[in-house]
C-alpha cells in the first residue's frame, strides 16, 4: 500500500498540469496503473465507469477512486487534496487580482474576448456532450424539454428530477445493459468511516453557523450544486448560474463568465469556478468554504457508492435514470450557451474570435493553448 505522502505528492504533481477536465483521466491511468502499479486496469476501468455515473467532475474523482482503491478513506483524501490543490491556490491568487484590478482598461479587454471564447467553451462541450449522450430522438427530445423548461425559468433541480423519473419510463424499452453482481464486500468498516466523515461535515457545517451564517448559505448552496451535477464538471455550469445569477444576484452573467475564464487559465475542474464566486461574494473565507462545499458532496458519495457498485450497475432503474438525467444536462448546456451568448455584445471581432475558438476546440486543439492564445488576442483586439 503506497504512503499517504506518496499518493499527496504524486496527485498533487499532476494536478499542477490538469488541464483539459475528463481528459487528465488518461493521465491518472499511466500514474496509477502503469507507472505506480497502485491498481490493475480493470479495476481502474471500473472506476471511470463509476465516477462516470455519479455526481462531480470526473478527474476529481478519479483521483479519489485511486487513492480509495490504493489507501483507503486515507489514501481517497490524500490523492483528492493533492490533485485539487494547485487549482485552488491559483483560483484564488486569480481571484484576489481580478477584485483589484478588473476594471482597469487592458484587463476589460482581456476579459471581454476571453468571455467569448467562454461561450466556444461551453459550446464545443455542449457538441461532444450531445453526441455521445443524444442516440436517438426520446433522448433529444428530453434534452430540448429541459432547455425549454429551464428557458421558462423551472430550476434546473427539478428539471433534472423530473428528467430522472421520465428516463425510467421512456427508456424501459432501451438495452441498459446490466452488469451481473461478481462479488460482495464487506460494507461495515467502510460504513463506520462514512459516519465518521459525515459527522465532521455536519461539525463543519454548525461551525460556519456560528462563525457567519452567510458562509453557511454558501456552502450548502454548493453542497447542492454537487450533488445534482451528474456527468462531469461542465454539467455544474447550469446549475450555478442559475443559483448565483437568476436566484441570488450575486453576479451578473459576465462577471460569472468571467469566473468560467480564470477557471480554464488554471489547472483543475471548472467546478473552481466556485473557488471565484465564493471569493467575490464572501472574501477570503467565501473562497475557501466555496471550494471546499463543492467537492465534498461527491466525494463522499464516491466513497460510499464504491463498496456498493457491483450492485448499482445491475440495477435497470438506476441506468434509466442516469440516462434520463444526462440527456437532460445536454438540453442544460445548451441553454447556458445561449444564455451567455446574450449578455454579449457581439460584432464582427468577436464572431471572428468565436469562429476561430470554437473550430480549434472541435479539432481537439489543447484548450489551455486556446485559452492562452485567445487571452493574448484579446489584449490586441479589444
Amino acid at each position: 500500500m503506497p504512503a499517504f505522502r506518496r499518493l499527496f505528492l504524486s496527485f498533487l504533481k499532476l494536478g499542477l498540469t490538469a488541464f483539459g477536465g475528463p481528459v487528465m483521466v488518461a493521465y491518472i491511468k499511466e500514474l496509477s496503473v502503469k507507472r505506480n502499479k497502485w491498481l490493475d486496469e480493470g479495476t481502474f476501468n471500473e472506476g471511470v465507469v463509476l465516477c462516470q455515473s455519479i455526481p462531480g467532475a470526473t478527474a476529481m474523482q478519479m483521483a479519489a477512486y485511486v487513492g480509495l482503491r490504493a489507501g483507503g478513506i486515507r489514501g481517497a483524501l490524500s490523492a483528492y487534496i493533492g490533485f485539487g490543490l494547485p487549482a485552488f491556490v491559483l483560483m484564488m491568487i486569480f481571484s484576489a487580482l481580478y477584485v483589484s484590478s478588473h476594471d482597469l482598461p487592458k484587463v476589460m479587454a482581456l476579459f471581454s474576448g476571453l468571455q467569448v471564447m467562454v461561450i466556444a467553451i461551453i459550446a464545443s462541450a455542449t457538441y461532444s456532450f450531445s453526441r455521445e449522450i443524444l442516440r436517438n430522438y426520446r433522448h433529444a427530445s428530453l434534452a430540448v424539454a429541459a432547455a425549454l423548461l429551464f428557458w421558462s425559468g423551472v430550476s434546473p433541480f427539478l428539471v433534472i428530477a423530473g428528467a430522472a423519473l421520465t428516463g425510467v419510463f421512456l427508456f424501459k424499452y432501451e438495452i441498459c445493459n446490466p452488469s451481473p453482481i461478481r462479488r460482495v464486500e464487506s460494507h461495515g468498516p467502510v460504513l463506520k468511516k462514512i459516519a465518521v466523515l459525515s459527522g465532521l461535515v455536519v461539525f463543519g457545517l454548525t461551525a460556519l453557523f456560528f462563525y457567519d451564517v452567510r458562509l453557511l448559505k454558501l456552502a450548502l448552496l454548493m453542497f447542492k450544486v454537487d450533488i445534482f451535477a451528474f456527468g462531469g464538471g461542465f454539467a455544474s455550469l447550469p446549475l450555478m448560474l442559475h443559483e448565483v445569477v437568476d436566484a441570488r444576484a450575486w453576479m451578473d452573467s459576465k462577471t460569472f463568465m468571467d469566473g468560467i475564464a480564470l477557471g480554464q487559465v488554471t489547472p483543475g475542474p471548472i467546478v473552481i469556478t466556485s473557488t471565484f464566486i465564493g471569493y467575490l461574494v464572501y472574501g477570503f473565507w467565501g473562497g475557501v468554504t466555496g471550494t471546499i462545499a463543492i467537492f465534498t458532496p461527491s466525494f463522499l458519495m464516491l466513497v460510499f457508492a464504491t463498496p456498493f457498485f457491483d450492485r448499482l450497475k445491475s440495477s435497470v432503474f438506476f441506468l434509466r435514470a442516469t440516462k434520463g438525467i444526462l440527456a437532460s444536462f445536454a438540453g442544460l448546456l445548451l441553454f447556458v450557451t445561449v444564455k451567455f451568448s446574450s449578455a454579449v455584445t457581439w460584432d464582427f471581432m468577436r464572431l471572428l474570435l468565436l469562429s476561430v475558438s470554437l473550430t480549434a476546440l472541435l479539432r481537439k486543439v489543447d484548450i489551455l493553448y486556446v485559452v492562452l492564445a485567445g487571452a493574448a488576442l484579446s489584449v490586441i483586439m479589444f
